[in-house]
């Protein structure tokens, strides 16, 4: 077994998916992990780093002195209203990071970063499915394909690597990360149920009965901590997903047993719209039951929700390129939601 000592920076180590790689490379052994936010962390075994990747001064003042690190994982994002936007804030993050990173830690040898659905234009409509890594780019700008191609200009002649691993709708925990459906549903559930109301799926019809499939963001750490040391995902791209599908009108009557509630029929209910004013009741519902203190407007994003609940169209993607590559991680989504619910009731973000 190797003694190789790894020291692994994760940027973005608040939100779902910098979170769950954070907590796994800090439990292997001769690993070192350091985590970036501009939030404060609490994380434990994981040393943060308080720092705002859209300033270079910053960047340079808290991490020119990182000069041992050996992986990065990349998982920051930052919202903007257009396409162009999006690129450019969210290229100027990895940009900014690498210019520090790069020359201070001759040892840096892989980098793992975060595409999604948005390659294959989820965002847009209906695609091509099962999506394959191998399938044409769509019009630019996409920040995904900015983010590839800086990675690919900078690696060459590098000793260090890239993987960009794609997932679908991560699902892990996470507080004031916009892009986290399984705290939708629970969050949803939990309001649902102190209002005496049955589970209802708040989208379309279509989405209900169309095919579906997520990640976990366990898997997907696990897919970093793969990738950083397999030669055969050197500047590769894979599909990650749990590696099974559903369709939201069979999963959602089991949704409601994990909460011990009745399945209502669908109702197309806007929950940007309808989950607005909930705010009094949730702060009721943390003294009732002592949960967490975490404010309403941190705890949830809706419009993400109706993002996903209104996708009309088959949303799947091949992971056959990662079997071969070697990465064989799965896990059955129905038993992920289970155990992501009882794990928020166990950290008292939800009531029991």
């Amino acid at each position: 077994m190797s003694t190789e000592t790894k020291s692994v920076l994760v940027a973005g180590v608040q939100g779902v998916i910098g979170r769950a790689v954070a907590e796994r490379f800090a439990h292997l052994p001769q690993t070192k992990v350091l985590g970036l936010s501009r939030r404060p962390g609490d994380l434990v075994d994981v040393e943060h780093i308080s720092v705002d990747l859209l300033s270079p001064t910053d960047v340079r003042s808290k991490l020119a002195n990182l000069t041992d690190i050996t992986h990065v994982v990349f998982a920051p994002y930052i919202e903007k209203p257009t396409a162009a936007e999006r690129s450019t804030v969210n290229v100027a993050l990895l940009e900014n990071l690498l210019d520090v990173i790069e020359p201070a830690s001759p040892s840096l040898r892989h980098i793992a970063f975060y595409q999604g659905g948005k390659a294959y234009g989820a965002d847009l409509g209906p695609f091509k499915t099962p999506a394959r890594e191998d399938d044409p780019r769509l019009m630019p700008p996409n920040f995904y394909y900015d983010q590839e191609d800086t990675l690919r200009r900078r690696q060459q002649g590098k000793a260090w690597n890239f993987t960009a691993l794609r997932p679908e709708a991560v699902c892990g925990y996470a507080i004031g990360n916009p892009m986290n459906l399984t705290m939708v549903i629970a969050i949803y559930a939990a309001l649902s149920k102190e209002l005496g109301l049955p589970l209802r799926f708040p989208g379309s019809m279509s989405a209900y009965r169309a095919l579906y499939q997520v990640t976990s963001a366990d898997i997907l750490a696990a897919a970093a901590d793969w990738a950083g040391n397999e030669p055969r995902a050197a500047n590769e791209i894979f599909n990650i997903t749990n590696g099974d599908y559903f369709r939201w009108e069979h999963m959602w009557p089991r949704i409601a047993r994990m909460f011990d509630m009745e399945v209502g029929y669908p109702v197309p209910l806007p929950l940007a719209e309808y989950m607005a004013d909930k705010a009094p009741l949730w702060e009721t519902m943390i003294q009732k039951y002592g949960l967490k203190n975490v404010k309403y407007e941190d705890i949830v994003s809706w419009p993400f929700g109706d993002f996903i609940f209104n996708s009309e169209f088959d949303n799947i993607s091949s992971t056959i390129k990662a079997r071969r590559a070697g990465f064989h991680d799965c896990i059955d989504t129905e038993e992920m939601f289970r155990q992501f619910f009882s794990s928020l009731k166990e950290r008292k973000i939800i009531p029991v």
